[in-house]
């Protein structure tokens, strides 16, 4: 099963974009549910994106890629 990892679009207020600053885990990777996957900036605000579940980790978005509210960032299998 394949579980989409998109940027929440309650997470911030205001802009509709940010950009990822960083993936705190390499593409493949095995993630537990909970882990810190990826931080996201947004004007000076850093945020963290976590794993709503347990998989393996395929990165769909680059670090310093510009992000919408909403848009999938990466793919979990399970």
């Amino acid at each position: 099963m394949t579980t989409d990892i998109a940027v929440p679009e309650d997470l911030w207020e205001g802009d509709t974009e940010g950009v990822i600053t960083s993936w705190l885990v390499s593409d493949g990777a095995e993630v537990a549910q909970g882990d810190l996957v990826a931080e996201v900036m947004v004007e000076k605000a850093q945020y963290e994106i976590e794993a709503p579940l347990s998989g393996r980790l395929a990165i769909v978005k680059e670090e310093d890629e510009v992000v919408a509210k909403g848009s999938v960032i990466a793919t979990l299998e399970s």
